[in-house]
Formats: C-alpha cells, structure tokens, sequence
C-alpha cells in the first residue's frame, strides 16, 4: 500500500492522537524511549518556579515507494513561551551545513568507502545540564504514570 502524506490524517492534539491505535503506540514508543533515557525525574515543582509546557508533535515517515514505514510521536517542550535575558541568556542549536555534508560524501566517494545510512530513533543529548528545567507534563503524565508505575 503506498500512501501520500496529503491522504493521511496526522493528529494536531493528544486528543485526537489518542483515538487511532497507530498513534497512541507512537505515543507509548516515544515515552518508553524517554524512560529507558532517565531523560527526566517527576518532582513536585516548587511555588517560585514557572515551568514550562509540552505537547507531542506528530509525523508520518514513508519509505522511498511512499508506503508508512513509521507514525511518530515527539515530545517536545514548549520553549516559545521563554523570556531572553529573563529566563534564559545564551542558546546553542548544533547544525549541519550542507558543505560538510558535500565534503563527506566527496571523501566517501574518492576513497571508494562503503556508506551505511542510518535511523536515530530517539536523539537524547548526553550533556549535564548546570541548571534546572521545570516541564510541566499536562496531558502526558498520567499515561506515563499507567505505563510506568512498575
């Protein structure tokens, strides 16, 4: 079956995700990945801190034949709502640029080198943070506490 992702329905809420079984086990994926991580640790937030918000984000991934090879669910905290200077004074978002890419490719190619592609399912930065982050996880904590009570 191919499909193309204008025929395919992408939820825009939680809501809507978790009424299709395709997208709840997305769901379920992205937090187990996020658990196995220690990625957090669920505190009481504390009066004086303002913590910010989170909501999954949803997408398709097809193969090169446009067939489903995968629905995703991605956590993601909302930082938008961040203040400069205020709630936070420097960013760092590494990138690629495509010149590095070309380079490598070029190497690859010269050298006759095999390539191998590969599918980071979950990319968990492995920095210690020096500063604390307050996420308040509305709509996803209580599945997570279902899912892992163990």
């Amino acid at each position: 079956m191919t499909a193309s992702l204008p025929s395919i329905h992408i939820p825009s809420s939680y809501k809507q995700a978790m009424e299709i079984d395709c997208w709840q086990k997305a769901i379920e994926s992205e937090l187990l990945a996020l658990k196995e991580n220690q990625t957090w640790d669920i505190v009481p937030c504390p009066s004086s801190v303002k913590p910010l918000g989170s909501k999954f984000v949803f997408s398709i991934k097809l193969r090169s034949d446009g067939s489903i090879d995968c629905y995703k669910a991605r956590l993601v905290v909302l930082g938008n709502k961040l203040e400069y200077g205020l709630d936070y004074d420097e960013t760092f978002a590494p990138v690629t640029k495509m010149t590095t890419i070309h380079t490598i490719l070029a190497i690859v190619a010269s050298q006759a080198w095999l390539l191998h592609k590969m599918d980071v399912k979950n990319a968990i930065l492995q920095g210690d943070l020096q500063e604390e982050v307050s996420n308040f996880l509305m709509v996803c904590l209580h599945l997570h506490l279902i899912l892992f009570a163990n």
